[in-house]
């Protein structure tokens, strides 16, 4: 398997993906969205309430802020040695939030939260929360675990996950009049007109609509767009929680894992 990076920031990691297959593909992608743990808050207490949300909304929106997640540190909930539902040190991390407005409206965002540990963390502090009219309050406490995907979408870490194809897209210079039709309908602009032909330009951008074959009046079609069927363009779009490489590489370590485990109980049967 041969493996470039094709763009990589903070929170996007777009990679081409060779010599692979796509039940390999997809079953990574699946471990990402499913399995990667990430932390986020799953019990509230409300103390106080006077704003005009209901306390299960104001619990429901608060269970949506995404964590910054430490890995290293805690520990999924069922693993944790104190085995309490109520957790511990090293399986849960505590939350306050106070907010009070006497003579004016406020918004109340991710910042007025408080955490008992620096690292874990909103990863904005302009996430809306609720609006607070004169004389109303806010006080709360919020209790964040490590979770999976798979049990709540709060614990994804990521907001896309996707694959493709590596498309393959050819233009028979003999065949096309340059009519242009191709190059208005591509939702993408990947082809444009240099002199006279057609050239193809950031050819992973391509989404394989075939909008463009569709397009060209010729009988036979001046383009031919396929793909390669061992070549993928996969990309991970975090939410902040993690970051993409440490996303990756646990979604890795998590197969391997299970695969050991498939491999360990071949043996005994």
């Amino acid at each position: 398997m041969n493996i470039q990076i094709i763009k990589k920031n903070d929170i996007s990691l777009r990679l081409l993906i060779e010599d692979t297959n796509a039940a390999f593909m997809n079953t990574l992608r699946r471990i990402v969205t499913s399995e990667v743990p990430s932390m986020a808050i799953d019990d509230v207490v409300i103390i106080e309430n006077s704003s005009t949300l209901q306390d299960d909304f104001l619990a429901h929106r608060v269970g949506l802020v995404p964590l910054k997640t430490d890995l290293d540190t805690y520990n999924l909930p069922e693993d944790c040695t104190c085995k309490s539902e109520f957790g511990c040190n090293l399986c849960r991390v505590s939350l306050a939030l106070e907010a009070e407005t006497e003579d004016h409206t406020i918004t109340v965002y991710s910042s007025h939260f408080k955490s008992e540990n620096p690292v874990v963390v909103p990863v904005s502090d302009r996430i809306p929360i609720a609006k607070l009219a004169p004389s109303q309050k806010i006080r709360l406490e919020a209790y964040a675990r490590l979770g999976k995907g798979k049990d709540h979408a709060r614990w994804q870490p990521v907001s896309m996950c996707a694959y493709k194809y590596l498309p393959i897209v050819i233009v028979n210079t003999k065949l096309c009049d340059l009519c242009g039709d191709c190059i208005k309908i591509c939702p993408k602009n990947i082809l444009t007109k240099a002199g006279d032909k057609i050239e193809i330009r950031n050819v992973l951008d391509c989404t394989l609509c075939q909008d463009c074959i569709d397009a060209c009046k010729k009988n036979p079609k001046a383009l031919e767009v396929s793909w390669n069927e061992n070549s993928f363009i996969f990309e991970i779009e975090s939410t902040g929680v993690l970051t993409p490489e440490r996303i990756l590489k646990g979604a890795l370590s998590i197969l391997e894992g299970k695969l050991k485990e498939f491999l360990d109980q071949l043996v005994v049967k």
